[in-house]
C-alpha cells in the first residue's frame, strides 16, 4: 500500500477540474498546477493549493518535468495525477515521479514507453498476436527507406509519428508523387508536438470505425475490459463526438475485441486505465491502432454506462489495492454520447481560436453532464488545445441520450469566441449518424461547404436582438433618469419614437425600424424594408442573460449578452450571432481584409517563411507556416502576383489579423 494523502494534477482545464472533483470527494488534498496565462483559471481555484509552473508556452510550463516535481516538492504533495495530454505518456516523467519518492497516478515506465511509441507497439502486439495493420514500423527512419518501403504499401497510407497521438503529425496520402511531403510536414510537426521525428507508415483502411476498448488492471495482474467506446466522428484525426456502446457491436465481436484489449495490456504488465484503440472495418475485421497509457478525454461516456468512476478507480489502483471487480461484474446499462466543444470555426476548416470568454453557461438536467473548464470572463489561449468544455447526454437508449445531447446543446452559452456547437448539432442531426452508420469519413462525407458556412441571420434573429437592444438601452436610461417614465422616453410630443438599428453579415445586411406599440415599453413593431419584412415583438420578462419575447404571438426564449448600446450576443434556439449595429458606430464597418494582404489566422508561433520581396507566388501556394494549439498550419497565398512586402519573421509569435506579408495581385488575373 502506498498510503498517500495528497494529489497535484499535473494539467490543466477541464481535466484538472475533474480529476479535482472526485479526489476532494475522496478525502485528498488537492495541489493545482498552472502557467501565467491560466492564473485565474478554475481548476486553480477549485483545489486545495496552487503552484505556478512559468509562463504560458507549454514548453516553459505544463511540459517541463522539472517544474512539475519542484511543485509537488514544495506544496507537499505525495502523487501526481498526470490526466491526459502534455506528460501523461512521458515515460521518463513516470519514472522522475517515483524516482523522486512520489506515487504516479498511472502505468509503469515500461508500458507507457512501449505503447507510446507506435512502431514498437505495432511490433509488441503482432508478437501477443493482436490484429494489427499492413505497413512498416522499422527502426531505419531515413527517408530513402521510408519513401522505399512506402511504395511497397498499397494507396492510400498514413505517414504516423511514432510518438504522442491526437492527430498530430499524421498525413494521408492518396498519390505517391506526395510522399515525400507528407513525410516532411509529418515529421515536423511530430518534432515539434513530441520531441521525436520517428514515423511508421501504414495501409490506410478507408470508411473504417474508430472503437477503442478501456481497460482497467491492477498491480496483482488483474485486468478487465469496461466495454467499447465508438469514437468515429473524427476532424483532422481528432475526435468530434464518442458514444459508448458501440451502435454496431454485437457480444460476439465485444468479446473478441475487449480480450485482444486485454492482452495487449498484459503483454506490458500494464496497471490503471489504458485504452486500446481499434479500426473496424465493415466486414467485421479489425486492427490495433495504439494504445493510449492514460484516461482518455471520451472516458465519461464508460462512466454513465457502467455506473463506475474511473478517476477513482486509479487512485484506488495507485494506493496499491485490488481492482474489485472480475470481468462478471461489468454491466452495460443504457447509451451515453459525448461531444467536444472546441473554439474553432467550422467555416474556416475549423480553425482554433482564442480570446476572451464573455459568457460561459453551461446546461443541465436530467441525463445531461458536462465536464468543462472554463468561467465567464476568462481568456481562451493560445498556447492550448481548443478544447473547452465536454457535453455529455446519457439515456436508457440511443435515441434518448442523443435528443438530449441536443437539447444540452442548445441551452448551452459560449460567447465571446467562435465555436462549434452549431456544428455539433448538425452532426447529431445528420440521418446517418441518427442511424448509427458513421464511420471516419462521416465529416467528409456529410457536410459539404455549404453545411459548415456560417449559417445566415434570419429576420427573427435581428428583430429580436434590435428590440433587447432597445429595451436595454431604454432601462439604462431609465436608471439614469427616474424622474422620467419609461414609457415616455420612446415617445416625442408629436408622436411615437423610431429607432433604426443595422446589421451586417457578410452580404446579408438589415435594415431594421423599430417603433413602440402603444406607448408600451415593452412592445415593438420592426420592420426591415429591404426584405419587406416585419414582426411585433413583446418582451415578457428578462433575468440575468436569458429573455423571453413573443414574436407575432409565438414565444421565443433568448439567451443574450448586452455589452453596450448597439453590440451584444444573442442566441436563440441554440443558433447565436454577434449583433454590432452600424447606425450607432456610424456606419463604419471593419475594412475587409484579404486578397493581396496576408494576415495570421490566428495567434500562435511562425515557424517557416517562404518566401521574400520580388517572388512571385501563385493564388494557393503556401507562403508561411504557423504553428498554433499544438497544430502547423500552412498559410497560403490568395492570389497570383508578386511579394512587394514580408513583415513576417520566422520564430516570432504573431496574433490574429497580423499582416505577414503583402502581394501586388498580377495584372492578367
Amino acid at each position: 500500500m502506498n498510503n498517500f494523502n495528497s494529489i497535484l494534477i499535473a494539467n490543466r482545464g477541464e481535466i484538472a477540474c475533474r480529476v479535482i472533483r472526485t479526489a476532494k470527494k475522496l478525502g485528498y488534498r488537492t495541489v493545482a498546477v498552472y502557467s501565467d496565462a491560466d492564473a485565474g483559471a478554475p481548476h486553480v481555484q477549485l483545489a486545495d493549493d496552487a503552484v505556478r509552473i512559468g509562463p504560458g508556452p507549454v514548453g516553459e510550463s505544463y511540459l517541463v518535468p522539472e517544474l512539475i516535481l519542484q511543485a509537488a516538492v514544495s506544496s507537499g504533495a505525495e502523487s501526481i495525477h498526470p490526466g491526459y495530454g502534455f506528460l501523461s505518456e512521458n515515460a521518463a516523467f513516470a519514472e522522475a515521479v517515483e524516482s523522486a519518492g512520489l506515487v504516479f497516478i498511472g502505468p509503469t515506465r515500461e508500458a507507457i514507453d512501449v505503447m507510446g511509441n507506435k512502431a514498437e507497439s505495432k511490433r509488441r502486439m503482432i508478437e501477443a498476436g493482436v490484429p494489427c495493420v499492413p505497413g512498416y514500423e522499422g527502426h531505419d527512419q531515413s527517408d530513402k527507406i521510408l519513401l522505399a518501403e512506402g511504395l511497397k504499401i498499397d494507396l492510400p497510407l498514413m505517414v504516423k509519428a511514432a510518438a504522442g497521438g491526437g492527430g498530430r503529425g499524421m498525413r494521408l496520402v492518396h498519390d505517391q508523387a506526395d510522399l515525400a511531403n507528407a513525410i516532411k510536414l509529418a515529421r515536423a510537426e511530430a518534432e515539434g508536438a513530441f520531441g521525436s521525428g520517428e514515423l511508421i507508415l501504414e495501409k490506410a483502411i478507408i470508411k473504417p470505425r474508430h472503437v477503442e476498448i478501456q481497460v482497467f488492471a491492477d498491480t496483482m495482474g488483474n485486468t478487465v475490459h469496461l466495454g467499447e467506446r465508438d469514437c468515429s466522428v473524427q476532424r483532422r484525426h481528432q475526435k468530434v463526438v464518442e458514444e459508448a456502446p458501440c451502435p454496431v457491436m454485437t457480444p460476439e465481436l465485444r468479446e473478441k475485441m475487449g480480450q485482444s484489449a486485454i492482452d495487449a495490456a498484459k503483454s506490458v504488465n500494464y496497471r490503471g486505465a489504458g485504452t486500446v484503440e481499434f479500426l473496424l472495418d465493415d466486414s467485421g475485421f479489425f486492427y490495433f491502432l495504439e494504445m493510449n497509457t492514460r484516461l482518455q478525454v471520451e472516458h465519461p461516456v464508460t462512466e454513465l454506462i457502467t455506473g463506475l468512476d474511473l478517476v477513482a478507480l486509479q487512485i484506488s489502483v495507485a494506493q496499491g489495492e485490488p481492482l474489485g471487480l472480475s470481468q462478471t461484474d461489468i454491466n452495460l446499462e443504457g447509451h451515453a454520447i459525448e461531444v467536444r466543444l472546441y473554439t474553432e470555426d467550422p467555416s474556416q476548416d475549423f480553425l482554433p481560436a482564442s480570446g476572451p470568454v464573455d459568457l460561459w453557461a453551461p446546461a443541465s438536467g436530467v441525463g445531461v453532464r458536462i465536464d468543462d473548464g472554463i468561467s465567464s470572463g476568462q481568456a481562451i489561449s493560445p498556447f492550448y488545445d481548443p478544447m473547452v468544455a465536454k457535453v455529455i447526454g446519457y439515456g436508457p437508449t440511443r435515441e434518448t441520450a442523443r435528443l438530449r445531447l441536443i437539447g444540452a446543446l442548445k441551452e448551452t452559452v459560449l460567447f465571446g469566441t467562435p465555436n462549434n456547437k452549431d456544428f455539433l448539432i448538425q452532426c447529431l442531426e445528420k440521418q446517418s449518424f441518427i442511424d448509427g452508420a458513421a464511420t471516419t469519413a462521416f465529416i467528409a462525407e456529410e457536410f459539404s461547404e455549404a453545411d459548415l458556412a456560417v449559417a445566415p441571420v434570419s429576420f427573427s434573429d435581428s428583430a429580436v436582438a434590435a428590440t433587447l437592444d432597445l429595451w436595454l438601452e431604454n432601462k439604462a436610461h431609465f436608471q439614469r433618469s427616474l424622474l422620467v417614465s419609461c414609457e415616455l422616453k420612446n415617445w416625442t410630443i408629436a408622436s411615437a419614437m423610431v429607432s433604426r438599428k443595422q446589421y451586417q453579415f457578410g452580404d446579408l445586411t438589415h435594415d431594421l425600424s423599430i417603433s413602440p406599440v402603444n406607448s408600451s415599453a415593452d412592445t415593438y413593431h420592426v420592420t426591415d424594408a429591404t426584405a419587406e419584412q416585419s414582426a411585433v415583438i413583446q418582451v415578457v420578462s428578462i433575468q440575468d442573460n436569458m429573455a423571453v419575447v413573443l414574436l407575432d404571438g409565438v414565444k421565443l426564449v433568448a439567451q443574450f449578452m448586452w455589452l453596450k448600446r448597439g453590440q451584444m450576443y444573442c442566441s436563440i434556439g441554440g443558433r447565436g450571432a454577434f449583433f454590432k449595429d452600424l447606425i450607432i458606430l456610424d456606419g463604419a464597418v471593419d475594412e475587409a481584409v484579404g486578397g493581396g494582404r496576408v494576415i495570421a489566422p490566428m495567434h500562435g508561433l511562425l515557424l517557416e517563411v517562404l518566401v521574400k520581396p520580388g517572388d512571385e507566388v501563385s493564388k494557393g501556394q503556401t507562403l508561411a507556416v504557423l504553428e498554433a494549439m499544438k497544430m502547423h498550419y500552412e498559410i497560403q497565398a490568395e492570389i497570383d502576383g508578386i511579394v512587394s512586402e514580408v513583415t513576417a519573421v520566422a520564430g516570432k509569435q504573431v496574433a490574429a489579423d497580423d499582416v505577414l506579408i503583402e502581394i501586388n495581385e498580377s495584372e492578367d488575373a
